[in-house]
């Protein structure tokens, strides 16, 4: 799309009971369109007008929608839509709103951690994704807020993670996942700056490592920041990318 001529079509405000918040984005060209606004009506109306702006008529600036029974939208609120053209020499990427990303640190690259990298480029989320193994990653990773790195011993990565990172640890040993639990809690003793640690595993696995930590010195308290199994509950499959909407949901709900 960024090779034509496009209007980028944006949420600037809103009032009430909305389906798309401020920010959200939509670049709609002669044929193709990327993102959404919402859909229904208010996304129809949004695109008619860009597409009539880009066959040569007028665009305003901007619009503002009401989402009641005119629209055929029963949200209640009030939806104002920002129109803008965007040529086809310009850069799209730099006109795009950037949403804040939360940083999420993946330990492991097995069937479970590839189904969360893979979901988690449409998320937001700054992906810092680190394996002690060569060739585990893809060739080409997205380039937003992605970044893949082979560590070994991977314990070594935790000192550079990013503050306020959410950690999901589910290496491909047992003996790795209890390094990098015990890493996290160093950190968190001496920095408190991780937002989340989460182990994929058996309430058995947590019991012994429970143990192991304890003997380690970490108190009551301090493995209690420990979430494992993770996931939200309710969700009972095995299958990878089932275990990796039930974590990403976790990671997506904290504050």
């Amino acid at each position: 799309m960024e090779a034509e001529a496009v209007v980028l079509v944006t949420v600037s405000r809103t009032t009430g009971s909305v389906p798309r918040e401020v920010g959200a984005w939509m670049a709609v060209g002669s044929d193709a369109i990327r993102g959404t606004v919402g859909g229904g009506h208010l996304e129809f109306d949004a695109i008619a007008r860009a597409r009539a702006a880009l066959a040569g008529g007028e665009l305003e600036e901007e619009v503002r929608y009401p989402l009641g029974a005119s629209l055929g939208q029963c949200c209640g609120g009030v939806v104002w839509l920002r129109f803008e053209r965007v040529a086809a020499d310009e850069d799209l990427a730099a006109r795009l709103p950037q949403a804040p990303l939360r940083p999420l640190a993946l330990f492991g690259a097995g069937h479970v951690g590839a189904a969360i990298a893979h979901i988690a480029r449409d998320l937001p989320l700054a992906l810092h994704w680190i394996d002690s193994r060569e060739n585990q990653f893809p060739e080409r990773p997205p380039e937003r807020g992605w970044r893949q790195e082979v560590c070994n011993p991977a314990v070594d990565a935790v000192a550079d993670l990013a503050p306020g990172s959410a950690v999901l640890i589910m290496s491909h040993n047992h003996a790795e996942d209890f390094d990098l639990v015990a890493a996290c809690l160093k950190r968190q003793r001496e920095q408190g700056d991780l937002a989340f640690i989460g182990m994929i595993g058996s309430r058995t696995k947590w019991a012994s490592f429970r143990q192991r930590l304890e003997a380690r010195g970490f108190t009551e308290a301090e493995r209690a920041q420990v979430t494992c199994p993770i996931g939200v509950q309710g969700v009972t499959g095995k299958v990878p990318a089932v275990i990796a909407v039930a974590v990403l949901a976790q990671v997506l709900s904290l504050a």
